[in-house]
């Protein structure tokens, strides 16, 4: 398995954060994704995957709830764009970026500029995208069919909306849908969605330590978690959990151009 969306380098983690690693192998979690947030988290993700470079895969990228209320939002962008020109290391994707309008509507303007800002350097560096929606799937289609076309590739990360905007998401490009621990929720009414998607249009994420899966729900989420994702999926699709484990970690290999 690779846990595609992994804030394991998160403060949530200070206590245990080789237990956790250590938990992760020990579930069959093969990699671990780290996107990115912004400058203030960035030295404790970065100094994660120089200690564990061949299981911590960092990204780079502005996440948008950091463009909220930002007068320095544009620095940050003019970051994320130097460091995909000099790398300190290995990156493997741009994000997690995107559109956040729950908390405020206030701040879309900039927080699409922010977007369409990044899905370019994407293009331009050749890397996929990590894109983070919640209360605007309707703007994300928007802006993501400006790039059909032109080679987008990328994740779909949390993915919570329906099957039908999925497949229509699907075509703007090499597109993948992130699923997480909501898909365990009971009432979620996720897996009803889940099921009518194709195995090989998805990912499996914990987004740790956030939307934890049943039977931990309620607890911090944490890379092994992943693992009941996973067996979430095969029970919708009525395939064995090897498949869906095969399946989704070949997808991230080739999305995140894992060796």
């Amino acid at each position: 398995m690779i846990d595609t969306h992994s804030h394991i380098y998160g403060e949530e983690f200070d206590a245990d954060r080789s237990e956790a690693l250590v938990r992760a192998k020990e579930a069959g979690v093969e990699h671990l994704m780290l996107p990115d947030i912004d400058s203030e988290s960035r030295p404790r993700m970065f100094q994660l995957a120089q200690e564990h470079a061949d299981y911590c895969h960092p990204m780079v990228g502005l996440h948008p709830t950091s463009v909220n209320d930002n007068p320095r939002w544009r620095e940050e962008l003019d970051m994320v764009e130097g460091l995909l020109h000099r790398p300190p290391m290995r990156l493997y994707g741009v994000g997690e970026i995107g559109l956040d309008l729950y908390w405020s509507k206030d701040f879309y303007r900039e927080q699409r500029e922010a977007l369409h800002a990044q899905l370019e350097l994407a293009l331009q560096y050749n890397m996929p995208v990590v894109i983070h929606t919640r209360s605007a799937y309707d703007e994300m289609y928007d802006a993501m069919a400006t790039y059909r076309g032109r080679g987008l590739r990328g994740v779909l990360h949390a993915y919570a909306d329906s099957a039908e905007r999925a497949m229509k998401f699907a075509k703007l490009g090499d597109i993948y849908f992130g699923i997480g621990g909501v898909v365990t929720f009971k009432n979620s009414g996720l897996d009803k969605e889940v099921a009518q998607l194709p195995i090989e249009l998805l990912l499996i994420e914990t987004d740790c330590p956030y939307l934890t899966p049943v039977p931990h729900r309620g607890k911090r989420n944490e890379s092994a978690y992943v693992e009941h994702v996973c067996r979430k999926i095969a029970d919708i699709h009525g395939c064995s959990f090897e498949e869906v484990d095969a399946m989704t970690t070949a997808t991230a290999k080739r999305l995140f151009c894992i060796d």
